[in-house]
């Protein structure tokens, strides 16, 4: 069974940085693309984030590029995601999902998220 568990999740001061951790189980990680992706109060689901299943292909979206930074450790069964330079609305819940920036709803495996806030 597949299991992908997040944390890393906070209160920060805009400016402020946290780097998220997802631990995974239950499928082959290194073979697997993987990706950050975040649901904000009352909005639908954003793709943040995505890499390949080696690590050399990484993608952003255009509203954390330049901010945050998606990485793996496959040995370790582990993906990251450091974010710098947080603004208000990158409050959402984040959750580490088996899957690449287009998805069919369904056809892919999320973790429970971990929440991220940003508030002075």
């Amino acid at each position: 069974e597949v299991y992908l568990v997040e944390s890393g999740g906070g209160v920060v001061q805009p400016g402020g940085s946290l780097r998220l951790s997802c631990v995974a189980s239950g499928f082959a990680f290194s073979l697997t693309t993987m990706s950050w992706v975040r649901q904000a109060p009352g909005k639908g689901l954003e793709w943040v984030s995505g890499i390949s299943g080696g690590g050399g292909v990484t993608d952003y979206a255009d509203s954390v590029k330049g901010r945050f930074t998606i990485s793996r450790d496959n040995a370790k069964n582990t993906l990251f995601l450091q974010m710098e330079d947080l603004r208000p609305e990158d409050t959402a819940v984040y959750h580490c999902a088996t899957r690449g920036r287009v998805a069919v709803p369904g056809d892919y495996r999320s973790g429970q998220g971990t929440q991220v806030t940003v508030s002075s």
